[in-house]
């Protein structure tokens, strides 16, 4: 997208209402108007909002049941009781892997042979015959899987022949055909009454967890597993396949934050120390941008067998050798994917030069399939429009897709049906095979969803803030406040906050391409940075007004706190027209 020609919307403000919850509460009004913006309606849930317990959550066989999870439940106990071998097979992204390690790391405390394994990228998406065989093989009467089988049904007809349930944990959309597993654990199923449908694999692994300890307790079993020290995986698992942040979400990711700080996982210690987070992840930002891509590396190139021994592993010297190889095989991953993004980002550029699609549909032989996911999550975030990114080998491609501006992917997806040979996924994340003469009327067919969708409520160009504020209000106080909005993610988006002409008193380039400002309103000055955004200094002088949309933090430096605003873009004045909302002012 070019910023010049960006739309900057101030959502509309309710400054009685805000008035009075922030009194209420001792907040700053921009503050309480921030938890107005995300459907906080009175007091009670604002300080619920803030203070998410894990009380909080709607049990899973309450008066809304989670459909198939009794039997689930049952099953498992059996397996327990009667020390059988169990299958646990996840997966090759964060979620997959994160379920596969919760689920092993439960049993394994709770005295059950397990034989985890996660998928090959390889060998494609899912749960195969070839994982099938080997599971039986190892003896293992019963096999669960998490983030896939629920479109695997020639894999689950053959568990059927050799004697092996399969219990199947997802949160992907269901195909018409669901499958026929002893029982499917996924709220998006027909006839699944759980009310919040959000929940990542990991999510619906620890509920199956918690209910399983709680039958074990009464069955007098006596090794039963703390549940706290699973919900670091249920972080990582639910921030890195970006699951919207609310409801039960919220309370699971704000626990699991507070437990990854604790450092306790051998593997995720070592990651956090080589990644510089001594002392654990302060947000849910960290884990999105500094532990989830080192996570999926091992399987973005081949492999997650790598990433899953991290996160199970407990002697902490054999640990930090897994996190040091994933590590390793993310810089391996960051060069390929530059190759694949400048190629990208070409073919994208021709595009807008022709039209503008409101999708973006880019493919080519030669890309590696490892990292179109990411890449298509670049194109989202340099474009602001939904991207799907697909790797051809020979006229047969595998593709990835990332949605913006509330695009559901899925019921796009669902849509261009008979243009592709495979599909699954969820709303803001999915997966596609098509043959390579459906490339562009795969394109078309996916804008014309998008306009189905959301019609004109939001161009391409849009980009909507929080609030337009003055630069002398964002001070420490109100730093500190608005993290307590964290977690932030999908469905919970960061603070983001416009300036109007702002004064530039100075800019330079630092690091790698990053763009460091000093602004000035009045008597106030602030400090700024923009990473990646340093191509932007040519086009800024001392002295003039720019526009800028940022995120308040507190950057801690030498001991020193200070506040600084994250840039998320900066242009100058005259070139970026701000729509407010009429009582914004």
């Amino acid at each position: 997208m070019n910023p010049s020609l960006a739309r900057y919307v101030v959502r509309p403000a309710d400054p009685r209402r805000a008035r009075l919850l922030g009194e209420r509460l001792g907040l700053r009004h921009l503050t309480a108007q921030l938890l107005i913006n995300r459907g906080v309606r009175d007091e009670q849930e604002a300080r619920k909002y803030l203070d998410p317990r894990l009380s909080d959550l709607r049990p899973p066989e309450g008066v809304q049941p989670m459909a198939g999870f009794g039997i689930a439940v049952e099953r498992l106990k059996k397996s327990v009781l009667d020390r059988e071998t169990v299958g646990v097979f996840g997966d090759y992204d964060v979620d997959g892997i994160t379920t596969c390690a919760l689920l092993t790391d439960f049993l394994n405390r709770a005295g059950v042979t397990v034989a985890p394994r996660v998928a090959h990228r390889g060998d494609g998406y899912g749960f195969g015959k070839s994982d099938a065989h080997e599971l039986a093989h190892l003896g293992c009467d019963l096999i669960v899987t998490g983030d896939c089988g629920t479109s695997d049904h020639e894999t689950l007809a053959l568990c059927r022949q050799m004697g092996i349930d399969v219990i199947v944990v997802d949160h992907h959309q269901v195909p018409e055909r669901p499958p026929q597993a002893l029982a499917l654990l996924n709220p998006h199923q027909p006839g699944c009454a759980f009310p919040f449908k959000g929940l990542a694999s990991v999510g619906v692994a620890f509920y199956l967890a918690a209910a399983l300890r709680t039958r074990l307790k009464a069955a007098g079993w006596p090794h039963l597993p703390d549940l706290r020290e699973l919900l670091d995986l249920v972080a990582v698992g639910t921030i890195a396949d970006l699951a919207p942040l609310a409801d039960e979400n919220r309370v699971l990711v704000h626990a699991g934050l507070r437990e990854l700080r604790r450092c306790s996982r051998p593997g995720l210690r070592a990651l956090c120390e080589i990644v510089g987070l001594e002392e654990g992840p302060g947000s849910s930002a960290d884990v999105a941008f500094r532990l989830a891509p080192r996570l999926n590396a091992p399987g973005r190139l081949g492999d997650a067998t790598e990433a899953l021994m991290l996160l199970i592993e407990t002697d902490q010297r054999k640990a930090r050798t897994h996190a040091e190889n994933c590590n390793e095989l993310n810089s391996k991953r960051q060069q390929v994917q530059e190759v694949v993004l400048k190629e990208a980002r070409a073919s994208v550029e021709e595009q807008l030069r022709k039209g503008s699609p409101e999708v973006l549909v880019v493919g080519a032989r030669g890309w590696h399939p490892g990292v179109v996911g990411i890449v298509a999550a670049k194109l989202v975030d340099i474009y602001n429009r939904p991207s799907v990114v697909i790797a051809f080998e020979e006229d047969v491609g595998r593709g990835s897709a990332r949605t913006a501006q509330g695009f559901h992917l899925y019921q796009g997806l669902h849509g261009a049906a008979p243009l592709l040979l495979r599909y699954g996924g969820h709303a803001a994340a999915a997966g596609l095979s098509v043959h390579i003469d459906n490339l562009d009327p795969l394109r078309d067919s996916l804008c014309t969803s998008y306009r189905q969708q959301l019609g004109e409520r939001l161009t391409s160009t849009d980009v909507s803030v929080d609030a337009a504020v003055s630069l002398d209000e964002i001070d420490e106080r109100l730093t500190q406040e608005l993290s307590l909005l964290e977690p932030f993610g999908i469905g919970n988006h960061e603070p983001l906050l416009l300036i109007k002409e702002a004064e530039l008193v100075r800019h330079r380039v630092v690091g790698s391409g990053h763009l460091q400002l000093t602004l000035r309103s009045g008597s106030t000055l602030r400090d700024a940075i923009g990473f990646g955004l340093g191509a932007r200094a040519t086009e800024l002088k001392s002295g003039g007004k720019l526009n800028l949309t940022f995120v308040p933090q507190l950057d801690t430096h030498r001991g020193l706190r200070r506040v600084r605003l994250r840039l998320r873009e900066v242009i100058p004045a005259t070139d970026a027209p701000v729509k407010l909302a009429a009582n914004q002012g």
